[in-house]
C-alpha cells in the first residue's frame, strides 16, 4: 500500500511538473490594454564637434544654427550666408515614454544626425523638445552624446569603430508632462495577447477565474481578447489584483508553423508540427564547367612562317599545326554532370515533433536540401504546419 501511495504522489509530481513546463506566465503571453510605451520625436542640434560635423551648405543646418542664435537674442538673419562652421549637426532625437511615468523622472534618448555629419563623438545636444503625436511636449532631451565607439582619418587612412553619427544620451531626457491613463477604470481590465488564439484565450479565462475566486471574474472575448472584472470589494487593491493576475500560468496552444531562412539555410519547427506518410526521394543534380588554357611558344631564333601560310586548325578552332614561330594559344574545355543517386525513402507519419526531426534526419539532407523537401511536402498536402518563409 505505501509502494503504491508513493507511486501516485510521484506521478503526480511528474504530471505537475510537465504542466508547469509546457506553461507560461499570463505577463509574457499578454498586455494591459492602456498600458504600453508612447513614442516621442524631435530635431535639434549637437554642438562641439571637431570638424566633423554638417556642411552647412545644405541649407536647414544653417537654418536651424540661425534660428538657435535669434533665440539667444543674437541676429544673424542678414549674414546667414557667412556662418560656415562645421562643429555643427542637425540631428533627430528620439525616445520612449514608460507607462505610469511621473513629472521630474528621467528617461535615455537616441540623438541620430540627418545631415552629412561623419561622426557625433564629443558633441552635446541642445535643449529639444520631445512632442508625442499629438502634438503636446512629454519631454525634453539635453546632454553630452555617447556614441559607443570611435572615428579617426588622416590623408591616406580612416578607422571607425560602430557607428558615429548616431548616439545616445543617457537620462538625457527630463520628462515634463505625464500621459493620462487610469487603471481598472470602471472595474474592468482587458489582456491582450500576443499571439492571439482561441484555445489559450479559453485557457486563460479558466485558470483566471480559478486561481482568484472571489476576486475577479475573467471571460474572453475573442481569439485575442480577455476581458477581466474586479469584484466590488477589490477595487481599492487593484496593484495586487494585477500582481496576482499576471503571475498565473496558463498553457498555450498555437498554430503549427514551420519557418524558412533562404538566406541562411535555418529551418525551425514549432511542437505542434505533424506529417503524415510520405514517400520522399532527393538528389542533387552538380554541373561542373572548367576551362584552360595552353600556350605553345616557339623556340628561339625560329624562322618566320612564310607570307599566305596559316595555322591548321581542327573544327573545333583548335589549332593542330602552326608553321615556323607562331606563338599559338589553345582552349580546353571540360564539361561534366553529376546527379546524385538517391532511393526513395518512406517517411513515416510522425505525432511528435520527435518523430518528424527523426524522419527527416534519416534522408540524410543539408538543412538548404530540407527547406525544399518541407515545400513539396507541404505542396503534398503531408505537412500539417504552416509555412513561413522569411
Amino acid at each position: 500500500m505505501k509502494r503504491f501511495l508513493l507511486t501516485v504522489t510521484m506521478l503526480l509530481v511528474v504530471l505537475g511538473w510537465v504542466q508547469v513546463a509546457n506553461a507560461a506566465r499570463i505577463k509574457d503571453i499578454a498586455g494591459i490594454v492602456g498600458v504600453r510605451d508612447n513614442l516621442l520625436v524631435g530635431y535639434g542640434l549637437v554642438v562641439g564637434l571637431m570638424g566633423t560635423g554638417d556642411d552647412l551648405k545644405n541649407g536647414f543646418g544653417r537654418e536651424t544654427v540661425a534660428n538657435m542664435l535669434s533665440r539667444q537674442g543674437l541676429s544673424v538673419k542678414d549674414r546667414i550666408a557667412q556662418i560656415k562652421s562645421k562643429n555643427v549637426a542637425s540631428v533627430m532625437v528620439t525616445a520612449n515614454l514608460p507607462p505610469f511615468v511621473k513629472t521630474g523622472s528621467r528617461i535615455d534618448c537616441t540623438v541620430s544626425s540627418i545631415g552629412d555629419a561623419t561622426s557625433l563623438q564629443g558633441g552635446t545636444l541642445i535643449m529639444t523638445p520631445l512632442r508625442a503625436p499629438d502634438g503636446e511636449i512629454y519631454a525634453v532631451c539635453q546632454g553630452s552624446v555617447s556614441i559607443g565607439g570611435y572615428s579617426a582619418q588622416g590623408a591616406a587612412a580612416t578607422m571607425t569603430k560602430n557607428v558615429t553619427n548616431v548616439g545616445t544620451v543617457p537620462n538625457g531626457a527630463l520628462v515634463e508632462r505625464e500621459v493620462p491613463f487610469k487603471l481598472g477604470e470602471d472595474g474592468k481590465i482587458t489582456l491582450d495577447l500576443y499571439n492571439p488564439d482561441f484555445t489559450t484565450a479559453k485557457e486563460m479565462a479558466a485558470r483566471i477565474n480559478v486561481a482568484m475566486e472571489g476576486k475577479v471574474r475573467a471571460h474572453a472575448r475573442d481569439s485575442g481578447t480577455v476581458d477581466v472584472y474586479v469584484a466590488r470589494d477589490h477595487l481599492s487593491h487593484l496593484t495586487s489584483i494585477v500582481a496576482e493576475l499576471e503571475n498565473i500560468d496558463v498553457p498555450i496552444s498555437n498554430r503549427a508553423v514551420v519557418v524558412l531562412n533562404e538566406k541562411t539555410g535555418t529551418v525551425v519547427m514549432g511542437e505542434s508540427v505533424r506529417i503524415s506518410t510520405v514517400a520522399v526521394a532527393h538528389g542533387n543534380l552538380s554541373i561542373s564547367v572548367k576551362e584552360s588554357y595552353s600556350v605553345s611558344q616557339p623556340m628561339p631564333f625560329a624562322p618566320k612562317p612564310p607570307a599566305g601560310s596559316g595555322a591548321v586548325t581542327d573544327k573545333k578552332g583548335g589549332v593542330i599545326v602552326a608553321p615556323g614561330g607562331q606563338t599559338v594559344v589553345t582552349k580546353d574545355t571540360q564539361l561534366s554532370v553529376q546527379e546524385e543517386k538517391r532511393q526513395l525513402l518512406l517517411v513515416p507519419q510522425g505525432v511528435t515533433i520527435q518523430d518528424v526531426v527523426q524522419a527527416l534526419n534519416a534522408i540524410g539532407v543539408s538543412p538548404r536540401d530540407l527547406i525544399s523537401i518541407l515545400q513539396a511536402i507541404k505542396a503534398a498536402g503531408a505537412l500539417q504546419a504552416e509555412l513561413r518563409i522569411i
